[in-house]
């Protein structure tokens, strides 16, 4: 007997939708075909013995199964669910006139309950696509591929469960989550807040700037001068996710397996901090099963590298293509995959070895010498996607200690959003550019061009800061946002004036004062 179930199968953001052929003749014999993995060739014993612990007797039989398209990797243990139903089918316990309605993903348990997996949302996704009558999937999955509408997807204890839903023996209503409302009331919930953050009105504008249009950004101080305080508060100024960014940006934790059983939709931009010791593959993504990085994970948000020198040369050199492409191709002799990696990175680091340069209260006991060798392990290319440099000094007692509070993320988060407006209008027929960090050489051209006063200015600061030729462009694009945030029509020299003076690790004699 010739039995027919339908699973998917997730390559990066790719998903196929693979057919589980099961035939079951006369014979003692049992064959897996279809260029499956080591976890989906397992999946024979953890069938058998979920089986026999709900008392199902497996025949002796001739069994052969086959995952269709043959030539297509299977990985993961995602297919134990589809396979074992269709054993079943295939010995007569499961009616078969709903399995070709249905899709089937899920992990059996050798007690015949089903387990979690990755990439259901994507999966959920594929199944309407390819008008399925709804999807099958393990309880902790339900909320993410519930996101999926005009899809009826139902959460499954256990095998028998699954027997029961396909035999019509039994009640199950799929289902369903309000995703919007989830999705809206979510937003505008954080923990930090720019509100309890003392002094630092400058690097505070700087945040503020490139939260508005986007850029990356670098903050070099002392230790305890709060870099990564400010750095994580970052998340709560920048505009709220869109629902298409939203689906993007959870698919991509689907996937890596980072979304919770409590989880629907991601309602709030991602902030990912790796340690200093992490690896390229785990940076970029990779591995012998591909696997979405941090840089992927920070999809729509921010990526922070605190301590940045401390990071390996090598590692850091892999980020110049996605900072420029964003998005990420990871080509391996049996794959290739590709993640999106839009994000704003953000970075901190001490000025010196010993931390203390510039630091007005404490004496720095590095030399010239040792200060550009440090900085020297941040290349020039990786430099020059940073967009704004910002010096941060340690906050004075007397702001420490005044009880007036600071503004809020919600005041700055307002002036942020209204920016993003202003070039979301800007750039609506420029495909794929959504922000002023974004913008080509020639938009820059177009939309960013001071005055002639601005251009002297500009000549000025080149010749007498020693500004690279580098950062002639990134200055024009923090002066647009500037502008934007200022509702100007045009880039003022005021505007310019503030952008270059986030130029600091540009300038020549930086690291000699």
């Amino acid at each position: 007997m010739l039995v027919k179930t339908y699973c998917a199968a997730v390559n990066g953001l790719e998903v196929t939708t693979v057919t589980v052929e099961v035939s079951m003749t006369k014979g003692v014999m049992f064959h897996l075909t279809g260029l499956a993995d080591a976890a989906v060739r397992e999946s024979r014993d953890r069938i058998v013995a979920a089986l026999k612990n709900n008392g199902i007797k497996v025949p002796v039989a001739d069994i052969t199964i086959n995952l269709a398209p043959a030539g297509l990797r299977k990985e993961g243990s995602g297919y134990d669910l589809p396979i074992a139903i269709g054993l079943l089918a295939a010995m007569g316990k499961v009616r078969p006139e709903h399995l070709s309605e249905y899709m089937l993903i899920g992990e059996l348990g050798l007690d015949g309950k089903i387990q979690p997996v990755r990439g259901a949302l994507p999966i959920a996704i594929r199944a309407r696509k390819e008008e399925f009558k709804g999807l099958l999937v393990p309880k902790d999955n339900i909320r993410e591929a519930a996101v999926v509408n005009r899809l009826s997807v139902y959460g499954m204890d256990n095998l028998l469960d699954v027997v029961r839903f396909l035999n019509d023996n039994g009640t199950f209503e799929p289902t369903v989550i309000d995703t919007r409302r989830e999705f809206y009331e979510r937003q505008s919930h954080f923990d930090l807040d720019f509100a309890d953050v003392r002094g630092q009105d400058n690097v505070k504008r700087a945040m503020e700037v490139a939260a508005a249009g986007g850029h990356n950004l670098i903050m070099i101080g002392p230790p305890g001068s709060g870099k990564s305080m400010m750095a994580k508060r970052l998340p709560s100024i920048l505009p709220p996710l869109s629902l298409a960014e939203s689906l993007e940006t959870t698919q991509i934790h689907s996937v890596a397996g980072k979304l919770g059983a409590d989880m629907s939709l991601i309602s709030r931009r991602p902030f990912r901090s790796p340690h200093h010791t992490i690896s390229q593959a785990a940076l970029v993504g990779g591995g012998s099963s591909p696997q979405p990085g941090e840089i992927s994970l920070a999809h729509n948000g921010v990526l922070f590298a605190d301590e940045l020198p401390e990071f390996n040369k090598s590692t850091l050199e892999v980020l110049r293509q996605p900072l420029e492409d964003r998005k990420i191709t990871i080509a391996r002799a049996k794959y290739t995959v590709e993640y999106p990696c839009s994000f704003m990175f953000v970075a901190s680091m001490n000025p010196c070895p010993c931390g203390y340069y510039n630091d007005p209260t404490h004496k720095c006991v590095c030399t010239p010498g040792q200060i550009q060798r440090y900085l020297n392990k941040i290349s020039g290319p990786l430099l020059d996607r940073i967009d704004i440099q910002i010096e941060i000094t340690p906050v004075p007692f007397k702001d420490i200690s005044s009880a007036t509070q600071s503004e809020s993320s919600a005041s700055i988060r307002e002036r942020v959003i209204k920016a993003r407006d202003i070039q979301a209008v800007r750039f609506s027929k420029h495909k794929g550019i959504h922000c002023n960090a974004q913008m080509t050489e020639r938009m820059i051209h177009q939309y960013a061009e001071p005055d002639s006063a601005g251009i002297q200015l500009l000549r000025t600061a080149m010749e007498k800061l020693n500004l690279s030729a580098r950062a002639y462009n990134r200055i024009l694009k923090v002066a647009r946002t500037i502008a934007d945030l200022e509702a100007s029509a045009n880039v003022l020299p005021q505007h310019l004036a503030e952008a270059i003076s986030y130029r600091n690790l540009d300038r020549g004699d930086w690291a000699e004062r």
